[in-house]
């Protein structure tokens, strides 16, 4: 059931039907007030009415299983040849926007996932407006309703802070809609704040959110307020948002570049900030293990008919065949050719890089002597996940909409007569086929047949999974391998029927295997990007070509030799990276109009 997402396309059009058919009885209605056109006095009279602007706000909620740009195109994970502005960014090419800009089209100025200082400042508008008149209507609604929505509107205005900061660093903290009839040029011309002002801030609302206890810990499906902010929302956002502050690019007293207005980074180092995310993160685990756990068949998490399984604790509703609410994502991704027929612009390209990590069914790295791993037999006795996530060649590949099974092919075959036609390689970025010799079958509705509007899989913002790995990462970091550390990434491996970590790992060879965890776990889930990020790890990951398999049989002219598998770097673009990427640029006319903001570092 779509409940938020149908009481936000649907409320207003019904009040016009029934406000329309009421006032056509008698001469009495005819003289009312016509309510299907809201004022600001009807806006906030009741209860309903207060709710169709709150829903609006929720749809500020970026959906991004429909941006043309997924985060993980500036990452190790994807190798992407389309001219979209992660292009540019793999090149070193990034410089402050002239103007508030989220294009992917050739962009200069790095990734936005849906953000930009315009469309920011409208989503915080939006919140700070339904705060300030649930108060001056306060009488008009019971004390239940009142508390649960503005803690619904602190939440998001919470969580619209957090995906720009993670973005930029410290932003001005606003609290209020600003009024340019009332208030001064020093009150509309605030700064910006600090990154510890603007962290501080915002896990500050969280915190105050989920001691007040106004939110339901979770919604199941089929609850008609599905989609609305929780409790569990609430803790895991900040608990991630502790994990990614306490980390090295933010947390060692020196910035990656010149920040004397501390913008980007913390002032000092705090070893303890790993303690106190690994807190939080044990406390949502404590207070709400059992509401929420780890979902037992991880390939159909994403799937629409298992939305709000016990493992989803945020995430933005997606209705399928309705216009402009659904999503294309199986558009963009899997084998561009799917039983014959181009069907995908196959975007979704995973690297070597990535293919490497995923262990050996015995849980042993490749790397490991003893794995069993064969560079000439790489796809064979694989962890589970390798199998659930990626589409390899000679893979069989089927889901739920195809009436009959596929094998997807990637290798190089020069006997067949047309080989634009098909899933080969295509080195040359001269068709939609993909680079990598990959594709991504992770996320892909098994329901939807690719078409536009045509999914209706939510995107998933955090999920249990991600706390557990959290949890282990910041207690490693705040105490050591404890037993609570193998046990919650432990959790995540028995899922996906691999073998417990070995005892006895030091300190950092935990660390290796938690971020190695992470890497594999929530591949293609928009958090590799911050991971390398926040691992200050873009110069060595970004900064080095990618890798492709590249397929070609010893006897190209019939197939009659064996099929040489080769690990070959990209061609196409001169990887570069520049340090001051690790955070994007402020465009530059928001500087002209405002003077008190400051630019981050190197632009």
């Amino acid at each position: 059931m779509k409940g938020l997402i149908y009481k936000i396309s649907t409320i207003g059009i019904c009040a016009s039907l029934l406000f329309g058919a009421i006032s056509c009885d008698t001469e009495d209605f005819l003289e009312n007030e016509n309510k299907s056109k809201l004022t600001d006095a009807t806006q906030w009279a009741s209860e309903a009415n207060a709710d169709i602007f709150i829903n609006d706000v929720y749809s500020e909620i970026p959906r991004i299983c429909t941006l043309a740009e997924q985060l993980d195109y500036y990452t190790d994970d994807y190798n992407i040849s389309h001219y979209y502005t992660a292009s540019n960014w793999r090149q070193g090419i990034c410089q402050a926007p002239a103007s508030s800009n989220d294009s992917p089209w050739g962009g200069t100025y790095g990734p936005t996932n849906g953000y930009n200082w315009r469309t920011f400042f409208v989503k915080l508008r939006k919140c700070n407006t339904g705060i300030q008149k649930l108060e001056e209507n306060r009488e008009n609604y019971s004390d239940e309703y009142y508390n649960q929505r503005v803690a619904e509107l602190r939440f998001l205005r919470a969580f619209f802070y957090s995906e720009y900061f993670m973005h930029v660093g410290g932003l001005p903290i606003i609290t209020e809609p600003l009024d340019r009839n009332t208030m001064s040029e020093d009150e509309l011309l605030v700064p910006r704040s600090t990154f510890e002002e603007t962290f501080n801030f915002i896990t500050g609302e969280l915190g105050a959110i989920v001691d007040d206890g106004s939110l339901e810990v979770k919604y199941n499906n089929g609850n008609g307020d599905a989609g609305r902010a929780t409790l569990g929302a609430a803790l895991a956002l900040k608990g991630w948002l502790e994990l990614f502050a306490a980390s090295p690019l933010f947390n060692s007293g020196t910035a990656y570049l010149s920040d004397p207005g501390n913008f980007v980074h913390f002032a000092t180092a705090d070893a303890g900030r790993w303690a106190t995310a690994a807190a939080t993160n044990k406390r949502f685990i404590d207070l709400y293990d059992g509401t929420y756990d780890l979902f037992d068949d991880l390939p159909n998490l994403w799937r629409a008919s298992n939305e709000y399984n016990e493992e989803i604790i945020w995430d933005r509703q997606i209705v399928a065949n309705v216009g402009g609410m659904g999503s294309n994502y199986e558009r963009r991704g899997g084998p561009t050719y799917v039983l014959g027929n181009y069907l995908t612009w196959g975007n979704y390209n995973p690297t070597q890089e990535l293919v490497d990590q995923f262990a050996m069914a015995n849980g042993l790295p490749i790397t490991d002597p003893a794995s069993g791993y064969d560079p000439q037999n790489p796809y064979e006795n694989r962890e589970k996940r390798f199998y659930d996530f990626i589409v390899y060649d000679g893979a069989t590949y089927k889901l739920d909409w195809m009436p009959t099974e596929d094998i997807i092919y990637t290798r190089i075959d020069e006997t067949y007569a047309n080989p634009d036609k098909t899933n080969q390689i295509d080195l040359a970025g001269k068709t939609d086929v993909g680079d990598s010799g990959y594709y991504q079958k992770k996320r892909l509705n098994p329901d939807a047949a690719p078409g536009n509007d045509a999914s209706g899989q939510n995107d998933v913002f955090y999920r249990y999974a991600e706390v557990l790995l959290n949890y282990a990462e910041a207690q490693n970091e705040a105490v050591g391998p404890d037993p609570s550390v193998y046990n919650a990434v432990n959790r995540v491996r028995d899922r996906s029927d691999l073998p417990d970590l070995p005892a006895g790992l030091s300190k950092e060879e935990m660390r290796t295997a938690i971020h190695n965890e992470r890497r594999v776990e929530l591949c293609f889930e928009n958090k590799r990007y911050f991971d390398n990020k926040r691992l200050m790890q873009q110069e060595e990951t970004m900064g080095v070509p990618r890798h492709n398999m590249v397929i070609r049989n010893s006897s190209p002219a019939d197939n009659s030799g064996t099929w040489v598998y080769s690990v070959e770097e990209e061609v196409k673009y001169t990887a570069k990276f520049e340090a001051k990427q690790y955070m994007s640029p402020i465009p530059q006319d928001v500087i002209d109009q405002n003077p008190n903001i400051e630019q981050n570092p190197g632009y």
